[in-house]
């Protein structure tokens, strides 16, 4: 009976996991050791992923005609939102609603880029224009409209810089054992 219960147990996560197997290639791109919630809410062929990637539960990332970018070694926390792209407000007579898409013009539709290393917490939400820098930590319940510095912690609506992860010389130090020298920060 244990093994039973055991078994039962398991093929809600077995289900789960074929999910995103199967939703995977609707990425526009993907790297290895990619990790999603096969639920959350993605605009699938705008969104580019490289590998060591975990996106949370329940994200959402829409990007309908710009794009989303994420690097390296990122991580999620729950429910992070990303929007890449924005209406139009501009246009006098008639409602927001009905300004389609092919409207748009490129300062409504501005990407999302995530580099390498970044730790985005639980409900931030990441709105259009925005570059992460590698290294930087976006705190929980936080609103991203500006860009953040490389080895920022940021937080807050709108989100500030509270601190660095460390010193110049420790950044230094972390790129030189990382990243190339063509790479590194200079």
């Amino acid at each position: 009976m244990k093994r039973i219960i055991n078994l039962l147990l398991l093929i809600p996560r077995v289900w789960r996991r074929i999910r995103m197997i199967l939703k995977k290639p609707l990425f526009g791109s993907y790297g290895k050791n990619f990790l999603f919630d096969p639920d959350g809410d993605y605009s699938y062929n705008t969104i580019h992923v490289g590998n060591d990637v975990f996106l949370g539960v329940k994200p959402s990332l829409i990007a309908s005609r710009s794009f989303i970018k994420i690097g390296n070694k990122v991580m999620f926390g729950p429910e992070v939102a990303i929007r890449g792209g924005n209406h139009r407000t501009d246009i006098v007579g008639r409602f927001m609603k009905d300004i389609t898409d092919i409207e748009k013009r490129p300062q409504d539709d501005k990407g999302v880029t995530i580099e390498d290393d970044v730790w985005i917490g639980t409900r931030a939400i990441i709105l259009h224009g925005v570059v992460i820098s590698r290294g930087a930590i976006v705190a929980a319940g936080s609103v991203v409209s500006k860009n953040v510095p490389p080895y920022a912690i940021v937080g807050g609506v709108p989100a500030k810089t509270l601190r660095f992860r460390w010193d110049i010389d420790t950044i230094l130090s972390h790129e030189q054992t990382l990243y190339p020298p063509d790479q590194r920060l200079s």
